[in-house]
């Protein structure tokens, strides 16, 4: 039987740990994490994203993830702890099984850009 979204996002939530702004925050002044920003690139263009973020779409984060492509971001490491999150943490989740799936260790949802923005997180870019 197809999976359902549900299904999905279940499963993702089960396996991807969401964090508070705060834990994200400790996370990185401890050196060993990276933040990945899955939103499409009109979004971000609009809204900016967290200061020092990757931006990696939700489309091709697979193949930024595996060394073994010619597309592959060596700043997206398997050995540091990946943060991850979108508009709202519904693809963050998504994202963050995929990578968990592909071997990445640790994967944290951040959740929604729009709640570090207006908790006053360091953002950067955008209109």
């Amino acid at each position: 039987m197809p999976a359902t979204v549900k299904q999905l996002m279940d499963e993702a939530n089960a396996v991807v740990p969401k964090i508070t702004m705060e834990e994200a925050k400790a996370l990185i002044a401890g050196g060993n994490a990276v933040v990945v920003d899955v939103r499409d690139s009109a979004e971000l263009a609009q809204t900016g994203k967290i200061k020092g973020a990757l931006h990696i779409p939700r489309g091709s984060l697979e193949f930024r993830a595996d060394a073994s492509t010619s597309y592959h971001d060596p700043k997206l490491n398997p050995g540091k702890t990946v943060i991850v999150y979108c508009a709202a943490g519904s693809r963050a989740a998504l994202a963050g099984k995929s990578l968990k799936d592909m071997g990445y260790a640790d994967v944290r949802n951040l959740g929604g850009f729009k709640d570090w923005a207006d908790a006053g997180g360091e953002v950067e870019g955008g209109v």
